[in-house]
């Protein structure tokens, strides 16, 4: 999934929650020096995965992936998802860990 046709996209149906998200989420609190965008990418998938935002998964692995996890160091924290989120959860998530960050068939 495209970051730039998701943007676009969110622009079009609510230019304030595109504004929002670009400089409230991605602007202030991914770039807090706390945690690394690495960190931060693991909770978010986590979140995602746990609640069923299947989504969202497909980006947010994309962006992981670009902040420094590799498909083992993601696999590993889905695996372990599954004692605290559920099977399906876990299952789900790790289908978008193929190739083309899609669901496998």
């Amino acid at each position: 999934m495209n970051h730039h046709i998701v943007r676009n996209s969110l622009k079009q149906l609510s230019p304030k929650l595109a504004e929002i998200t670009e400089n409230v989420l991605f602007g202030d609190i991914w770039q807090r020096g706390v945690l690394t965008p690495r960190e931060r990418s693991l909770i978010t998938l986590a979140c995602l995965a746990a609640l069923g935002r299947e989504k969202q998964l497909a980006w947010h692995v994309h962006f992981a992936k670009q902040n420094g996890l590799g498909a083992e160091e993601l696999s590993e924290a889905f695996t372990h998802l599954a004692f605290y989120a559920g099977w399906p959860a876990a299952v789900t998530a790790l289908s978008y860990l193929s190739e083309e960050n899609r669901p496998c068939r």
